[in-house]
């Protein structure tokens, strides 16, 4: 083991990966990057270092907390305060506005890259993670439809993934205010939204006894209860919903008609997926005003949200008086890799390894060749590393087998016949080629 000087090991809630896991970890992330462009959406990069004002313009929640603030030197000189990204949702509503003049809206952009919240860490949770997000911003406007988009294009980049079967447990942050102003309960919205978010974590009984100490009535506390559990296609969730108003629909009326649109769509988009109504579904973060989902993987409920998102009508509210609308969900691909991996869900063979094939010439006498080989397998899209080394062939093959899928050896024999054997390291499987 080699001695240390210092603690080299990475900070807290930071992920660094082994050579094959990053080629795993980077597929996936290619993956996702190919089906948002091929669902329309644009790639654009924010700056990672954003004004502190910008950032916690409609935060919300424990985010101040968690932010993470850039020290200066005493020369700079930019006397702004400075502060890594938490997300890209805030950053895409500031670069909108900066840019609106020369975007054409809808504006449907992706972005994936790293984001820094300084929560404390835990397994899964991390403070440095890629979050791959696809948003659609308007100008004035944006149809309901948007929703919809937005969500099938976040499902069809999570199949590539190989999952079990996923749910999609869609909401609506209209029909919760409507109800709880049928209730008479609007002055409580904010506590009420934050106890049936979390009611899921919990007993039943606790979340009760909170509603009972905002000095909710037994009926009240009742309805509320009811609300909260309701789930399962459109048609049973509005029937549920009527009887617990007593049919008293008009303050849930438009959230009802987006949530019945925004299903019937997704139920045409997403194959294979089950969607369900779910008014425990309320998203925390308090930008969100209409369209909210979350999706779980059915048989590993245990690992939580891998995907969510919604709908927000005032984002950039805080940075112009132009109304710029929009509809945004992300898959946390850090976290969603860690999970995965923890329950053997992700491929690990070796046609994930970095490199396609390891090339081991004998000597300098077969460099020339070698270098062949390796510019015609690259010049038909293969990586291809050239092993150099001059220690014993069980060694270098066993270096081969760490990062490479074949590998194909070359002495005098092969450059005078031009003829190689190319090995798969994972099944011994042996192929001859000309070159």
């Amino acid at each position: 083991m080699t001695m240390k000087k210092f603690n080299t090991s990475p900070l807290s809630g930071m992920q660094e990966l082994l050579p094959t896991e990053q080629a795993i970890f980077d597929k996936l992330k290619q993956n996702i990057s190919d089906v948002y462009h091929h669902h329309g959406f644009l790639s654009i990069e924010t700056p990672i270092i954003e004004r502190t004002d910008i950032l916690l313009a409609k935060a919300g929640g424990d985010t101040e907390k968690q932010i993470y603030m850039v020290s200066k030197t005493a020369e700079s000189s930019d006397s702004a305060d400075q502060a890594l990204r938490f997300d890209h949702t805030v950053p895409l509503a500031r670069y909108v506005v900066e840019h609106n003049n020369d975007l054409a809206f809808p504006f449907c952009v992706t972005q994936i890259n790293r984001n820094f919240r300084g929560e404390r860490a835990q397994r899964g949770r991390f403070r440095e993670f890629y979050q791959c997000d696809a948003d659609i911003i308007g100008r004035e406007k944006l149809p309901i439809a948007y929703d919809a988009k937005v969500i099938a294009c976040i499902y069809d980049a999570l199949k590539t993934f190989n999952l079990p079967k996923m749910r999609i447990r869609l909401s609506n942050r209209k029909v919760l205010s409507g109800f709880l102003e049928a209730l008479n309960l609007t002055d409580r919205a904010t506590e009420i939204s934050e106890i049936i978010d979390h009611a899921e974590k919990i007993p039943l009984e606790a979340s009760q006894e909170k509603l009972v100490n905002l000095g909710l009535s037994t009926e009240q506390v009742q309805k509320v209860t009811d609300f909260m559990f309701t789930r399962g296609n459109y048609e049973t969730a509005e029937q549920k919903l009527s009887e617990i108003l007593n049919g008293q629909l008009d303050t849930v009326a438009e959230g009802l008609a987006e949530l019945k649109i925004v299903y019937s769509l997704l139920e045409k988009q997403c194959e294979g997926a089950n969607i369900d109504i779910d008014f425990m579904i309320i998203r925390g973060l308090d930008y969100y005003t209409g369209t909210v989902y979350e999706t779980f993987l059915e048989d590993y409920r245990e690992i939580g949200s891998i995907s969510s998102g919604g709908r927000y009508e005032n984002l950039a509210s805080n940075f112009t008086e132009q109304k710029f609308p929009g509809v945004g969900g992300s898959i946390g691909l850090t976290r969603l890799f860690f999970v995965l991996k923890e329950c053997g869900l992700l491929k690990t063979e070796s046609d994930t390894m970095p490199i396609d094939y390891c090339i081991l010439p004998f000597s300098e006498n077969e460099y020339d060749f070698a270098l062949e080989v390796a510019k015609t397998l690259q010049n038909e899209g293969q990586i291809v590393d050239i092993d150099y080394n001059t220690s014993k062939l069980g060694t270098r093959l066993n270096r081969a087998g760490k990062i490479a899928t074949n590998a194909i050896i070359i002495g005098d024999s092969e450059t005078a016949s031009r003829e190689v054997e190319i090995k798969n390291l994972a099944t011994g499987e042996k192929i001859k080629r000309q070159f």
